[in-house]
């Protein structure tokens, strides 16, 4: 060993698993720095992928080359296409996967990328040359060198964790807390601050009566993550069941908040408003009697299961007290109790929108140390900045992903601009041009960028080629050819649809919302010989193109208005400018735009607290 390298990445989650990825994708020489090479990219909480806008984050990371979409097929035990009720906008792909399977495909993987090494060791203090990065130091003083560090920490910074009144160190149960780095990085004026999650009970299925619950099972139809579905593996498929906390339940929790640590005052850091604890949700919804719980499997061959929606840090005898009201579990043992975690993170405003830190060159941040919350978002950053850090070593152009572009856009933009106040988490809300960032196409948006970037594969290029061109020969198909009454009328009546009196072209059929274009091909004279129709991409290529026949005023629309914003992205503020000197502009502004420094107008647009008039006096000193 030589302790040189070209990229350090600290923390094996799933921030640090993608980011070392990517960097040894692209060739530079990585080490990736664990506690526990046996914990790489640890489920901490949930067994799950995906979900509402994060389904689309892991399709977005796959079609950029990044292995949380495969290693989720791999390990998957369940698939479900969330909110097809709904328009494609809000179509989100979830997977229930085995957890321990999910650690060892990743670690698989890592192990199988060249130009990538292992240390298990906590490193515990940064290697600087005044501002500029050197590398890291570990607990035992072995000390490694690189060009560029990237800390990806999770919630092992100065973890804490509670269970009622007793807390234990440490940054997920059984593994000990990481020191020492919050308290230099704040000793190199970092504003460092903390933050609470928490997660559920593990209990023993075999004391669980599934016949209470409903029984949720996964879509028949065969889908995966990847957009190269040859890396699914068919494990055995497992049902998640749906029960209720009721009034006994919320009984048994209300006698026992005399000993939370969360009302009590024992926790001090911000916790997940999207994703609170059953003592939160109890207190702070008192007009509603129940709430939904979903029962997952954590594996294929397994009795653990996890309790969705019942996350807390109550003592552990309230706890299974409470549990026992709930229909279905009036017998449940526990593998472990819930329990909460508080641990420092650094407000994103202090990063650029590659995730490198102001104050220091060539250090990157990625993932809950940010203040975000869930695997997606995390492995997400940690593509980027593995990715940014490889650029930056190698002076090249720097990556940074439009808010038009994709929902990781969205998140990092939201993150450097406006910071947290709360654990982050991406929701399709959040992203203005929704319909343009759909889970069926994030391969048309970035494969090719990622390509140019060395991190998607040439084969990745040519399979959505295929898709392309196949896509294109239906819509070019139904938009040539015209059907008759007599051959289509038939069929109109069984999907509850208009009949024709006339020949039409086949195209305006399809944009009917009662028409599937695959029902419809299948009654429509000479498909036989498109290539589509005959692959086993069928579904995916048949969907695609029905989304964009049927959607195409909505995407046409929402691309002129993201062109026209995107214009305000293209007008550059200057790195040395003084807003303090911009005396026109409101006091809360010029401070928000000195803390925040904003590379362009577009983003100072949308920082809080500067008005449409600042930004007009910011272009008007721009010559504009």
């Amino acid at each position: 060993m030589d302790f040189q390298y070209d990229i350090i990445v600290v923390g094996g989650g799933h921030a640090g698993c993608e980011a070392a990825h990517a960097a040894a994708t692209m060739g530079a020489k990585t080490l990736l720095i664990t506690m526990d090479m046996t914990k790489l990219a640890q489920m901490s909480c949930n067994p799950a992928m995906g979900g509402i806008a994060k389904g689309q984050i892991i399709r977005e990371i796959d079609a950029m080359g990044g292995m949380s979409g495969i290693v989720t097929d791999r390990s998957m035990i369940q698939f479900r296409m969330l909110n097809k009720s709904k328009g494609p906008a809000m179509w989100s792909p979830r997977a229930q996967c085995d957890r321990q399977k999910f650690t060892i495909e990743w670690r698989k993987v890592l192990e199988g990328s060249d130009n990538l090494y292992i240390w298990q060791e906590q490193a515990n203090s940064l290697i600087l040359d005044g501002i500029k990065i050197q590398g890291v130091q570990t607990s035992f003083g072995t000390r490694f060198y690189s060009k560029a560090v990237i800390l990806t920490n999770g919630t092992f910074l100065n973890g804490l964790m509670h269970i009622g009144f007793k807390n234990i160190k440490g940054g997920r149960s059984g593994e000990q807390s990481s020191t020492g780095l919050s308290e230099q990085l704040e000793q190199l004026g970092f504003s460092v601050e903390r933050m609470k999650t928490g997660t559920s009970a593990r209990v023993d299925g075999r004391s669980i009566d599934f016949k209470a619950m409903t029984e949720q099972k996964g879509d028949d139809e065969e889908r995966s993550f990847s957009y190269l579905m040859e890396n699914r593996t068919l494990l055995e498929q497992r049902s998640c069941y749906i029960t209720h906390t009721n009034e006994n339940v919320h009984e048994e929790i209300r006698k026992g908040l005399e000993f939370s640590p969360l009302f009590t005052g024992r926790i001090k850091g911000r916790g997940p408003r999207y994703c609170p604890s059953i003592e939160d949700k109890v207190v702070t919804f008192k007009e509603r009697n129940s709430h939904q719980l979903f029962i997952e499997p954590e594996g294929e061959d397994t009795v653990e299961y996890y309790i969705n929606g019942f996350s807390s840090s109550l003592p552990l005898e309230v706890q299974l007290k409470a549990l026992r009201k709930v229909r279905g579990l009036e017998k449940v043992e526990m593998f472990r109790p819930g329990y909460a975690i508080e641990y420092d993170f650094f407000q994103p405003t202090q990063l650029t929108h590659t995730l490198e830190t102001k104050a220091i060159s060539n250090l990157y941040f990625a993932g809950q140390i940010n203040g975000t919350t869930g695997y997606e978002e995390a492995a997400a950053q940690g593509l980027i900045a593995g990715i940014n850090s490889v650029l930056k070593v190698r002076n090249y152009e720097p990556l940074v992903l439009g808010r038009e572009e994709s929902y990781i856009g969205v998140l990092i933009d939201d993150l450097v601009t406006k910071g947290v106040d709360e654990p982050y988490r991406m929701f399709t809300s959040r992203a203005e041009y929704r319909i343009l960032l759909r889970q069926d196409n994030a391969d048309e948006r970035l494969t090719r960028k990622a390509f140019d970037l060395g991190t998607a594969k040439r084969d990745r290029v040519s399979h959505l080629q295929e898709k392309e061109d196949m896509i294109k020969e239906i819509i070019d198909f139904l938009a040539e050819k015209s059907v008759d009454p007599e051959e289509i009328n038939g069929f109109l009546e069984e999907v509850g649809t208009k009949k024709i009196i006339q020949k039409v072209k086949a195209i305006s059929i399809a944009s009917r919302p009662q028409v599937e274009i695959r029902a419809l091909l299948k009654v429509m004279k000479g498909v036989d010989k498109l290539k589509a129709v005959n692959s086993d991409r069928f579904k995916e290529i048949s969907e695609s193109a029905e989304i964009k026949i049927k959607y195409e005023g909505y995407i046409q629309r929402e691309k002129i208005v993201a062109d026209k914003i995107k214009r305000l992205e293209s007008l550059r503020i200057p790195e040395d400018i003084n807003f303090n000197e911009l005396v026109s502009i409101s006091t809360e502004g010029r401070q928000k735009l000195t803390k925040i420094k904003p590379s362009n107008i577009g983003q100072a647009g949308r920082i809080s607290g500067v008005s449409p008039s600042d930004i007009n006096i910011l272009l008007m000193y721009l010559g504009r």
